[in-house]
């Protein structure tokens, strides 16, 4: 789970500050506030760890990539090459990792969150280069071990630590490497020292952290009368919710069973799913079944209600086959996974659209096999209901403020300023902004004025009657 998030000089963003990320995070502000841009820095990141050129410190894109972004000069907030990007990304281990020193009789580190910090800035070629490169574990809120790559005077690089000893092997002086990508470094420049196995493991705690993102865009695919399906189980939903029949499937298949929370009853997946529809009141039911015996094509039938004929999701409103691909992807993700959702309010009448919150709340509490799922989901919205439904269940108890990180974007000239709301116990957010949804009491005002403008203009004619 990703617990903060710091960037400077990307796009609209000169500098959004820390952001602290909750197991349940919600993006508020204006269109083009600079919202999108915060989840395609991590999407971004997420291609250059899966790419094969390990010399390529940030691959934003091509057009065979989940997204382009263009060239770095073009993420440069401002567009100005002599600007770094910064990135600060933490989160928590699934698992606590112990670092030995081989040269140190008792030298252990352990930890159980990590932190990594990069500058990178353009080389002569404006491709984006490491500048430097920080690792940090902690135990809670200690840091226990740190190691920092970065540059000398003479733009030399250089391996220090504030709490590990850092020795060179015998005979082997050369210096060191750039590092590959953004956050490994090269396996040369870990041999060139006795004591730096461990880094390797860092690299590969990076990886999985950021294998465990999954994205789900604002464009979901239309729905289909047949869906076709081998046996795969797919790695997500795909970002316009085109996997997410498959994903039923898959997960139906390995025999995937969960609940909403302790104490629940667990459900089959596709049951599971099916129960959620019915709760958000978009169906009364829901199944998937293959269209004959041995096919890969498979139909997905709903019922409107209770005495309603089966149809296909095809024929029934455009609503469920949006909202499908949102609660498929909250549960069907990995134990451990942030899930990142742009607008999944898209299409949902204003009641549904406050029952998923009650969605995304059950799935940071969920279950699976007896244990806690540990999702995390970070949502943009402009759903004044969604905030709604939240703010009275934690003023109801059933879920916790600092579970919970409500953030408003907003334009501020040629940059974007992200304020944090403070949502405090008894579901009040402390710090309403200004136009959060628009100015309501301006409308009123004025929808009231004009109304008694009108009956004034009509009575001289009401009394000539």
């Amino acid at each position: 789970m990703l617990t903060h998030l710091h960037i400077q000089n990307f796009k609209a963003w000169k500098d959004t500050g820390p952001i602290r990320l909750a197991p349940l995070t919600v993006l508020f502000g204006a269109n083009s506030a600079g919202k999108s841009s915060l989840g395609q820095l991590l999407l971004a990141l997420q291609q250059t760890a899966r790419s094969a050129d390990r010399k390529r410190a940030l691959h934003l894109g091509d057009a065979s990539s989940l997204i382009d972004l263009g060239s770095f000069t073009d993420c440069l907030h401002g567009h100005d090459l002599r600007r770094s990007l910064r990135f600060e990304i933490g989160w928590t281990l699934p698992q606590r990792m112990e670092v030995r020193d081989p040269l140190g009789a008792g030298s252990r580190y352990q930890g159980d969150r990590m932190r990594l910090e990069v500058a990178l800035a353009a080389d002569k070629a404006r491709q984006a280069e490491v500048r430097s490169l920080r690792y940090a574990l902690s135990s809670g809120t200690d840091e226990v071990l740190d190691v920092v790559l970065g540059r000398d005077e003479r733009h030399r690089l250089q391996l220090t630590s504030a709490h590990y000893g850092f020795q060179l092997a015998e005979g082997r002086k050369w210096p060191l490497e750039a590092p590959e990508k953004f956050y490994r470094l090269s396996d040369a420049s870990i041999a060139r020292y006795r004591n730096a196995g461990f880094l390797a493991d860092f690299a590969l705690a990076t990886e999985a952290m950021l294998e465990r993102v999954a994205y789900l865009g604002p464009l979901r695919s239309h729905p289909r009368r047949m869906y076709q399906w081998s046996g795969e189980a797919p790695a997500s939903v795909g970002h316009m919710g085109e996997y997410a029949v498959a994903a039923i499937l898959a997960a139906q298949g390995e025999g995937r069973r969960l609940s909403r929370g302790a104490g629940q009853a667990g459900r089959g997946f596709a049951a599971f799913i099916a129960a959620w529809l019915k709760d958000l009141g978009v169906i009364h039911g829901f199944a998937v079944r293959p269209v004959a015996e041995g096919r890969k094509e498979y139909e997905v039938l709903v019922k409107t209600h209770a005495r309603a004929p089966e149809v296909k999701i095809a024929d029934v409103g455009f609503g469920i086959s949006q909202v499908l691909p949102a609660l498929v992807q909250a549960f069907y993700c990995p134990p451990h996974s942030t899930v990142w959702m742009e607008q999944p309010e898209v299409h949902l009448h204003p009641q549904v659209q406050a029952e998923l919150a009650d969605v995304f709340i059950s799935a940071t509490q969920a279950r699976e096999g007896g244990k806690p799922r540990d999702v995390q989901l970070i949502v943009e919205s402009h759903s004044e209901h969604f905030l709604n439904r939240l703010q009275r269940r934690v003023a109801e108890g059933a879920v916790q403020a600092d579970d919970v990180a409500v953030y408003f974007c907003r334009r501020a000239g040629a940059a974007t300023e992200l304020e944090p709301l403070r949502l405090n116990m008894f579901g009040d957010i402390e710090n309403w902004p200004e136009h959060f949804f628009g100015d309501e009491m301006a409308d009123i005002a004025g929808r009231s004025l004009a109304a008694m403008r009108r009956r004034k203009a009509m009575q001289p004619r009401e009394g000539g009657l």
